[in-house]
């Protein structure tokens, strides 16, 4: 396997453009921040980006751990291809990299300075500093589950191929990790009650939630209510309606991932 090494400061953008190497050169996997990437979608590993401090995302990013360098190598000859690249902050980090990975060594060094103009770079840099923001160059669907309740946004980039034409480049996500020194954050219970309770509200065969419960559950959130519904709407239809509708209203404003919402018409009452 040819092994390229994209390297450069962390938060010059590596991430960023590394999409753009891999398709420029032909290469089907990307190493980034623990996570093997291939075809757009999350292969093998875990992300450094997840780690609760900037030591174990470190360690993460580099396969300190046996069985996180030992999945991803695994899955990377279960579907050998020709070419491979690792993106690093440093020489000595992609080279460990491929150590830890079973491969001899580098075989061609790209830098960020020979993709990117120094205003670019600056620009990376900046948004690093003051929003703590990381690039994951797959899909946010490909992360939803494993980042549920990060800031998570989807990040679609457009390569101009000619002055009318605009053709989809790749997608990408941004994430702030939890170890950002901007600080972390939590979402209270309150805060999904009153999501749901908005929705409920415009619905007019509802007339209260009586008990909301929310838990982490498989991949994601659980949502447990019980509704006081009004007489003479058919429940089975409306709540099939209102699944989906506080489903998608919570996940819009929290990123969190919702497992499942399960909803009982605890009684009714009259109009």
């Amino acid at each position: 396997m040819y092994i390229y090494a994209l390297v450069g400061p962390s938060g010059t953008g590596k991430s960023h453009r590394a999409l753009g190497v891999a398709k420029e050169r032909k290469i089907k996997y990307i190493i980034d921040d623990g996570l093997l990437i291939g075809g757009g979608a999350i292969v093998a590993g875990k992300s450094a980006k997840k780690e609760p401090t900037k030591l174990a995302s470190v360690r993460a990013a580099v396969f300190t751990d046996d069985d996180h360098a030992f999945e991803v190598s695994q899955a990377l000859r279960r579907d050998p291809d020709e070419k491979l690249l690792i993106l690093g902050t440093s020489d000595n980090m992609v080279n460990k990299i491929a150590t830890r990975l079973g491969f001899g060594g580098i075989d061609e060094y790209i830098r960020i300075e020979d993709i990117s103009t120094p205003g670019e770079i600056q620009q990376a840099l900046n948004t690093r500093r003051s929003q703590g923001k990381h690039v994951i160059p797959v899909p946010s669907f490909e992360l939803k589950k494993d980042f549920s309740g990060f800031m998570l946004d989807p990040l679609n980039m457009l390569k101009k191929s000619n002055k009318k034409d605009f053709s989809a480049f790749g997608d990408k996500s941004v994430v702030r990790p939890t170890f950002s020194y901007l600080g972390s954050y939590s979402i209270s219970d309150y805060t999904l009650y009153c999501l749901a309770n908005y929705v409920c509200e415009k619905n007019p065969a509802v007339s209260k939630i009586s008990r909301f419960r929310a838990e982490q559950y498989g991949n994601g959130i659980r949502i447990d209510a019980d509704l006081v519904m009004i007489y003479g709407y058919p429940i089975p239809e409306v709540f099939a309606v209102l699944k989906k509708a506080i489903a998608d209203e919570i996940e819009k404003w929290t990123t969190l991932n919702i497992d499942s919402v399960v909803l009982t018409a605890k009684s009714l009452v009259l109009s």
